[in-house]
């Protein structure tokens, strides 16, 4: 290869076909080189993770060739990512990689990810938004890892507060209305339901189902959709989806009915028709 003037290939990148001319300045064409080589790490670290959809440090420094901790986050930091809630945050992926589910988790096999990051703060939504609260032992089944730890962290945070219910803690929302909203859901449960499954379904006899399924069929339009409302808010989070499908109702029916019982939106008609039932009986005088 020729070049006119004097030419050099930089210091130790001669594989990288790398040239400067003694008419340009080396500081510029260095600049121009680490640029590159910038774009090549991030490029190169992109791809590793679109391929496996996560990996440990180790993984990612492996990947790039270094020791660094603070490279590997610089590059991480450049595309972009996210740490799982579970294995300790052991794991990274990248921000568009996911595709969360309604409850906003992802998994990787058995490695977890939260829309809301870390597992303290994942924690801390599902509390905030749950329609009845959460004991240790039902949010542990949502979430897959343990959750006693950051309980009690946000607790003693006063990010959230907590309630003895039949010998067990039941966490909820900080902010009073909700809290309130939550204790009175719980205490009202008629009957014992399983966190994220339908209790038309699965938490109920197979008789007692079909005795609900008739009963649902008895009722008119209104009743049936704020019927329908009161299941959903029994559930909780899914809920309005869940009974939908049971009932074979549209989910917006199903949320309509909920919004309008718990507003108090519920136009109170009379039972009989004004001149409706017997017709009053005169009484006779006896003559």
């Amino acid at each position: 290869m020729e070049l006119s003037g004097e030419s050099s290939l930089l210091e130790g990148d001669g594989a990288a076909g790398i040239w400067y001319s003694s008419s340009v300045p080396r500081v510029a064409l260095e600049e121009v080189y680490q640029m590159a080589r910038k774009a090549l790490d991030a490029s190169a670290l992109r791809s590793h993770l679109q391929k496996q959809l996560i990996a440990t440090l180790g993984d990612l420094k492996t990947e790039l060739g270094t020791s660094s901790t603070m490279t590997v986050f610089r590059k991480l930091k450049e595309l972009g990512y996210l740490t799982s809630y579970s294995h300790r945050g052991k794991y990274y992926t990248l921000r568009d990689i996911p595709h969360f589910d309604e409850l906003g988790l992802w998994s990787s096999g058995s490695v977890w990810f939260s829309i809301s990051g870390n597992l303290l703060e994942t924690t801390c939504r599902f509390v905030d938004e749950t329609e009845a609260g959460f004991t240790a032992a039902e949010l542990q089944r949502l979430l897959h890892v343990g959750v006693k730890e950051p309980l009690l962290k946000l607790y003693r945070q006063k990010r959230i507060d907590r309630q003895e219910v039949d010998g067990e803690y039941v966490y909820l929302s900080r902010e009073k209305g909700r809290k309130r909203n939550q204790r009175l859901t719980r205490e009202g449960r008629m009957v014992p339901v399983e966190i994220g499954h339908s209790p038309l379904r699965e938490a109920l006899s197979q008789e007692l189902n079909a005795a609900i399924i008739l009963f649902f069929s008895l009722l008119d339009e209104k009743q049936r959709r704020l019927y329908a409302g009161l299941e959903s808010h029994k559930i909780g989070h899914g809920g309005d989806r869940k009974v939908a499908q049971v009932l074979a109702l549209d989910v917006h029916t199903v949320a309509r009915g909920r919004h309008e019982l718990f507003a108090s939106d519920v136009e109170r008609e009379r039972v009989r028709k004004e001149g409706g039932g017997r017709k009053r009986v005169e009484k006779k005088r006896p003559k």
